[in-house]
């Protein structure tokens, strides 16, 4: 029994190894083929078991046990994407109810007031809003397309990421099998295509990626699923590959249900980066300019005999 217990412990060891191996046996079936007559070669598991019926009972514990387990794991997926799910419409919530509660407390008066403003002081008042005001605040500008589950798409592949990684999902002409992939990825740069033919992707990444813990799959024959871990794991990209239509990052949407995988300090951040994003997108300033403008108006009271039209955030 802890031989087994460590075995699952262990499990995904040779997962790139197997990879490897299944992506060149081309399926299943062959993968079978070629791991039984390994046994078969070189092991004594047929002649050590002392009858064929010993070696079918140890075939299907292993079986079991891991079928057992793949099962808990659907159901602990689909718990935790219920989990995100609520947790995504209970944010929308608070955002609109944030946005209500935003326009309700807009003052019509203020307008009323300002139109019987003499020149002079709307002058020293502009001066004091613009002082108030974020210090570099950027003009509305085209920042690129709204993310599409935080990625995009462009006329070869589509993509999505999170915090810690990227999936590239590339199409590939129907029935293509593993050994006619090509993929070749380094800290900068990704390769997909067909061998002997045009790469399909071929260009500098965005950021750099852990290459060892990088993997692709052949899926369904049709589409190659590559797997890009970030070297920066609190980076958001705004593209696969350099020169490919960007994505508007200020727009991603994080997922709440990830950030109790996160330690401490990460997840601080991360929640104050998601704070920011919901404040610039209800016209908010950042909890970091908040914060300036905050102090700023109590100096500004506690000194009303000074002249602040002037005055910069910085």
């Amino acid at each position: 029994h802890s031989r087994a217990s460590a075995a699952i412990m262990g499990d995904d060891k040779f997962d790139g190894l197997y990879m490897t191996v299944a992506q060149q046996a081309g399926g299943i079936d062959p993968l079978f083929d070629s791991f039984f007559g390994f046994l078969r070669r070189k092991t004594d598991f047929y002649a050590g078991a002392g009858n064929s019926a010993k070696a079918e009972e140890t075939m299907q514990a292993a079986f079991q046990r891991h079928r057992k387990m793949w099962e808990d794991e659907e159901k602990a997926k689909k718990a935790r994407e219920g989990k995100r799910k609520a947790d995504e419409a209970a944010r929308k919530k608070r955002i609109e109810e944030e946005n209500a509660a935003k326009e309700a407390s807009k003052d019509p008066r203020i307008e009323e007031v300002e139109d019987n403003v003499s020149a002079p002081h709307i002058s020293a008042a502009a001066s004091v809003a613009a002082a108030a005001a974020p210090a570099g605040a950027p003009a509305s500008e085209d920042k690129g397309a709204k993310p599409i589950n935080n990625g995009g798409i462009t006329d070869t592949y589509r993509w999505t990421q999170t915090l810690q990684d990227l999936n590239v999902f590339v199409p590939v002409p129907e029935g293509t099998r593993g050994k006619q992939v090509n993929v070749t990825i380094s800290s900068k740069k990704l390769v997909v295509g067909i061998k002997g033919a045009e790469a399909i992707v071929d260009g500098e990444l965005f950021a750099r990626v852990k290459t060892e813990d990088c993997v692709w799959t052949l899926e369904d024959g049709k589409v190659v699923n590559v797997t890009l871990y970030k070297a920066n794991g609190m980076e958001w990209w705004k593209s696969v590959v350099v020169g490919d239509p960007e994505i508007d990052t200020q727009q991603v949407e994080p997922e709440n249900s990830n950030l109790s995988d996160l330690d401490g300090e990460t997840r601080q951040t991360v929640e104050k980066m998601m704070d920011d994003q919901r404040r610039k997108q209800m016209g908010l300033p950042s909890n970091d300019e908040q914060q300036k403008q905050d102090m700023l108006k109590k100096f500004m009271a506690q000194h009303p005999e000074m002249d602040f039209s002037n005055a910069k955030i910085c």
